[in-house]
C-alpha cells in the first residue's frame, strides 16, 4: 500500500506503550478484552488508555466471543474505531456486530492449512478486514503465542480484500514476511515483548523501523 503496510501493535496495557506505538510509527494499537490473555485489560482501563491516545493512532477492540454487553461498554469507554474478533465467530455473528455497532469489525482466521485460509470466503462479505494469524494448539490462548505459520497459503487468498498478517511477527522477520506476502497491514503483540504482557518500548521502535525499510514483493495480486 502507499507509504508502506500499515502497523498495529496489539496488546497495550500502559501509557509509556501507547506513546511508544505512536512516537515509532504505527497506525493502529490494540486492547485486549480477553480476561484470560496475560495482556487483558478492561473497559474502564482501556478508556482510561484511550484517553491518553493520540488521535493519528487507531483504537482496535480484541475480542473472543464477547456478548452483546462487552462490546457496548468496550466501545463506549475506549472510543473503539475497529472490533477485532479473534474467535469462532460465524459470519452471521460478524455481520450482526457490525451493523449494531457500526463500527468496521475485522475477522481474525486462524491458519495451518491451506482449508483454513480458503475460510476467508464466508467472512469477505461481512468483515471490513480478514487478518490471518496462527492458529494454536488445542487448549491454548487464541493468539499472543509468539507462533508462525507458512505464509505461500496465503498465495490462494483474493487479495482484493482488505485483510492483514500477524501470528509471530518480531523485528527480525516482519520485513521478509511482508516481501513474501505483500500484507498491506502487519500485527505483533508477543515479538515486541520481554515477557508475556509485558511489552518493550525499544522493540516497539525496532518492528516499525522494520516495517518502514521492507520491501514489497515486485508481483501482487491487485
Amino acid at each position: 500500500m502507499p507509504g508502506g503496510p500499515a502497523i498495529k501493535i496489539c496488546g497495550l496495557t500502559t501509557p509509556e506503550t501507547v506513546a511508544a506505538s505512536a512516537k515509532a510509527g504505527a497506525s493502529h494499537i490494540g486492547f485486549n478484552f480477553y480476561p484470560p490473555s496475560p495482556r487483558y485489560v478492561s473497559p474502564a482501563r482501556a478508556g482510561e488508555l484511550a484517553a491518553q491516545t493520540p488521535a493519528p493512532l487507531a483504537k482496535v477492540g480484541v475480542f473472543v466471543e464477547p456478548d452483546d454487553a462487552l462490546l457496548d461498554e468496550a466501545v463506549s469507554r475506549a472510543r473503539l474505531d475497529a472490533i477485532q474478533l479473534h474467535g469462532k465467530e460465524a459470519p452471521s455473528r460478524v455481520r450482526a456486530v457490525a451493523r449494531r455497532l457500526r463500527v468496521p469489525v475485522w475477522k481474525v482466521l486462524s491458519v495451518a492449512t491451506r482449508d483454513d485460509v480458503a475460510a476467508a470466503g464466508a467472512y469477505t462479505d461481512v468483515a471490513d478486514l480478514i487478518l490471518f494469524d496462527t492458529k494454536t494448539p488445542k487448549g491454548a490462548l487464541p493468539g499472543g503465542m509468539g507462533m508462525g505459520f507458512d505464509w505461500t497459503l496465503l498465495a490462494a487468498f483474493d487479495k482484493g480484500t482488505a485483510w492483514g498478517l500477524a501470528g509471530g511477527l518480531t523485528p527480525e522477520n516482519v520485513a521478509a514476511a511482508i516481501a513474501a506476502t505483500g500484507a498491506p497491514l502487519v500485527d505483533t503483540s508477543s515479538g515486541v515483548e520481554t515477557a508475556p504482557g509485558v511489552k518493550d518500548v525499544d522493540k516497539i521502535a525496532a518492528f516499525c523501523s522494520a516495517v518502514r525499510n521492507a520491501r514489497f514483493p515486485l508481483t501482487r495480486s491487485p
